[in-house]
């Protein structure tokens, strides 16, 4: 059997076991002319066991309008959140503090990231890690930030509680 051609590609990020035709996937599929309830029916299946998470996936479009599909690792931030139990990271990350990480939890959480990381080992897959607890407001044991954080004004008028113009 010959290759198929490649019309589009889609990428969504679908709470795991929990795809319905309802928007993102039905207007993103149904654009590419997919079957939605087949491609919905093959994510729940396929991620039933990690159900609530949020995963990314990448939809191959082809010619006849079949598709495949790749189920990647969550985003860093939803697993830096789940480990700390947290609802969401700081509303001024250099200055409030969300939460804590320890170095092992980083690097469960590094391993965990891995396979979609641009990273030849742990530790670089660490540091990749850490730069997005820290762009959330996580901070991780042993660990400073390298440079001190100057607020602009507007950010020092809404810690004293003022309103910036």
């Amino acid at each position: 059997m010959a290759d198929k051609k490649v019309t589009g590609f889609v990428k969504l990020q679908i709470p795991a076991g929990a795809a319905n035709p309802a928007p993102p996937v039905g207007p993103a599929l149904g654009a590419q002319g997919v079957n939605i309830m087949q491609f919905c029916q093959a994510f729940n299946a396929q991620t039933q066991d990690q159900a609530g998470t949020i995963i990314p996936v990448e939809i191959t479009v082809y010619e006849d309008k079949s598709f495949t599909f790749v189920c990647k690792t969550p985003p860093a931030a939803v697993l830096i959140k789940e480990k700390l139990g947290i609802k969401s990271g700081a509303a001024i990350p250099q200055i409030q503090v969300a939460g804590t990480l320890t170095e092992d939890q980083l690097r469960e959480i590094a391993e965990i990231k891995m396979p979609d990381l641009n990273a030849n080992t742990i530790e670089a897959a660490m540091e990749i890690v850490a730069g997005t607890a820290r762009s959330m407001g996580v901070r991780i044991e042993g660990r400073e930030m390298k440079k001190k954080y100057v607020p602009s004004r507007k950010v020092a008028a809404m810690l004293q509680g003022k309103t910036a113009e």
